[in-house]
């Protein structure tokens, strides 16, 4: 299962990143330099903890903050704030987040009494739940209730959840279930974009949308399970299905998807 995560994680930071950055303006100096950061922490994942994996981690966290102050200096600038921007800041604050827990399992340390696997998972979780998912949540918030409803609620999901790490399983069910809900919706919204672009995108599109069906019900199965006596997978299985499938079926898909529509544009 480590070596699943780390290959996850590793995608999230080397691929996913920097695809992403892609797709937001303002970001092209960041992108350029991205892999001086995102290098040394993949190469962490894979070392020993200890001395060497906290400093790559550290150096990968450095320039997590400069998404973080990116999205600070835009919001500064901004009267007012739509669903577009939450969604859009959410993904530029959830690398750090991701960035911190993997400096602390590099350094062996239990960060706010979380076990180590948890703090693994957690750097997976935000660079995919956290940046992927907002991220796409933002590409998709236009005219309609519904993508406005997925701008807002992908956002709002993972904060609860986040909370729910330190409040108890109730509270992650009901950010589970919160996040379900916008995902599906973006899912709905990526469904209907591919009907309208060439063959290719539409798959990519089709895929990234397709996914979230089974993969959100695995999520919110796992929390409830966790609630009431209910059965859910293993967090090997959990690990090999949702994860994957939500790295490479939703994440990686979508962004091929949007960049290839961003070119088209353009």
């Amino acid at each position: 299962m480590t070596v699943l995560i780390h290959l996850v994680v590793s995608l999230g930071m080397l691929v996913i990143v920097p695809l992403g950055l892609t797709l937001i303006p303002g970001t092209t100096t960041v992108r350029r330099w991205w892999a001086v950061v995102a290098v040394p922490g993949a190469v962490s994942l894979w070392l020993p903890r200890g001395p060497l994996s906290i400093t790559l981690a550290s150096i990968y966290l450095a320039g997590t903050l400069t998404l973080v102050a990116h999205a600070a200096a835009d919001f500064s600038k901004r009267r007012t704030l739509r669903a577009r921007e939450i969604a859009l800041y959410t993904a530029l604050a959830t690398p750090c987040i991701a960035a911190l827990a993997l400096v602390a399992e590099r350094a062996s340390y239990e960060l706010f009494g979380f076990k180590l696997t948890v703090l693994s998972l957690t750097v997976a979780h935000f660079h995919f739940a956290g940046f992927t998912a907002a991220l796409i949540a933002s590409l998709v918030a236009g005219p309609g209730r519904a993508a406005t409803a997925a701008a807002i609620s992908v956002p709002l999901g993972t904060g609860i959840v986040l909370l729910g790490f330190f409040l108890g399983d109730p509270v992650e069910l009901a950010g589970a279930v919160v996040l379900t809900v916008g995902m599906w919706l973006v899912g709905w919204a990526l469904w209907r974009r591919s009907r309208d672009t060439d063959r290719l995108t539409a798959v990519l599109l089709t895929i990234s949308a397709a996914v979230l069906v089974v993969t959100m019900l695995l999520a919110v199965s796992w929390a409830l399970g966790h609630v009431v006596s209910t059965p859910y997978l293993p967090l090997e299985w959990m690990v090999a299905t949702h994860g994957v499938a939500n790295a490479v079926g939703f994440g990686l898909c979508g962004l091929l998807a949007w960049r290839r529509l961003k070119v088209g544009e353009g």
